[in-house]
């Protein structure tokens, strides 16, 4: 069934985020167990980039990361991503209150996780981690993502579009927020010696 929203919010995004409200209302409710399969996507895929394709800088020999070293990097970041998501839809539970809105936190943690859909699938480009390429391919996903987002809360929340508008751009603020605290704890765990292993 999570195929069918994927590929719905790619061609009818309004329409499937109404078929999605519904599951999550219906008597079966709605899983999340999706959210870990998507961001399976990334993880595998760096995973796979840095161990047996290697970056360039300029014209030498490519780096690459000794596959212990990708490993638990690819661990720790499918966790980062797991508990990005389900951070969000927590953020986005909570500040239902705010804005009068009382749903669940299941159809919260939905939302999260079907608007990171396009970051999740783009994430297979790091099979192949150019910088330049995964530039160009991310920042459309990125702004796919920001457009689900905008559109969706609206939808799944029930409430009109100019207060999801507002409540979703404090989602959007907190997720920035959260964005830049963990690029500064990943400087931080490589200034302690957690760095990654290179090959060469």
């Amino acid at each position: 069934m999570f195929i069918q929203h994927i590929v719905g919010l790619f061609t009818d995004p309004m329409r499937q985020w109404e078929k999605i409200r519904e599951q999550h209302k219906s008597a079966e409710g709605g899983s999340v167990a999706h959210v870990f399969l998507l961001a399976a996507i990334p993880a595998i895929s760096g995973y796979i980039g840095t161990t047996q394709v290697g970056w360039r800088i300029g014209v030498g020999e490519p780096i690459r990361i000794t596959g212990d070293s990708a490993f638990a990097i690819a661990i720790i970041y499918y966790l980062a991503l797991l508990v990005g998501v389900f951070s969000i839809g927590w953020v986005i539970h909570l500040l239902g209150k705010a804005y009068e809105v009382e749903k669940s936190l299941s159809l919260c943690i939905a939302l999260a996780a079907y608007a990171a859909t396009p970051l999740f699938l783009i994430g297979l480009m790091q099979v192949y981690p150019v910088l330049w390429l995964n530039m160009l391919l991310g920042l459309p996903a990125l702004a796919y993502t920001v457009y689900l987002l905008y559109s969706g809360l609206p939808i799944m929340m029930e409430i009109p579009p100019e207060k999801g508008f507002l409540y979703s751009s404090a989602v959007l603020a907190v997720g920035l927020i959260a964005l830049v605290a963990l690029l500064a704890m990943t400087a931080l765990l490589w200034g302690m010696g957690l760095q990654p292993v290179f090959t060469n």
